[in-house]
């Protein structure tokens, strides 16, 4: 049996879903202390969810551009890592305190999910012949689930950060 692409686009938006509440809930679950403390080479919990609010509108922005054939401003900024770009996402949207930011990437992340549900899930899907600077295809799927691992990750760096407190 076929797969859909509104099946796939309903796993894919499931995904996001619970990769981010497990990054924010494992960044709320350190100890206040914790929160700030570098653990990820320039890095905080408080950072990692603020450079995961700029990702949400960078997507955001990306969406449009790959819907007009363009390929995402992004990648004008790539580097080792995302380095300047996360840099600047990070001066860009953390707020004072944790729980504001936890706030802003809540809000972020509906807004994106809410741009997706607006779209056929064809196009989230549809290879438009974009390519990113390393050759690799650029779909908003792919941007997308590239993000779900992204965050997975940071989910379990912020764990064992936490679990060696």
């Amino acid at each position: 049996m076929r797969i859909t692409p509104e099946t796939r686009m309903q796993r894919l938006v499931a995904e996001m879903t619970e990769a981010r509440s497990a990054v924010l809930q494992a960044a709320l679950d350190l100890p206040p202390a914790a929160q700030d403390a570098v653990f990820l080479g320039v890095w905080s919990a408080h950072d990692i969810v603020a450079h995961l609010v700029g990702w949400d509108y960078a997507n955001l922005d990306a969406i449009e551009a790959i819907l007009a054939g363009r390929l995402p401003a992004f990648y004008a900024a790539y580097d080792a890592d995302w380095r300047t770009f996360n840099a600047e996402l990070v001066r860009r949207y953390k707020q004072p305190s944790l729980a504001a930011t936890v706030a802003a990437a809540q809000a972020s992340l509906q807004a994106l999910l809410n741009r997706l549900a607006a779209l056929p899930a064809g196009d989230v899907y549809r290879d438009v012949g974009l390519r990113s600077p390393r050759g690799r295809r650029v779909t908003i799927a792919m941007l997308l689930t590239a993000d779900v691992s992204d965050v997975r990750k940071h989910a379990d760096q912020i764990r064992s950060f936490a679990s060696q407190l």
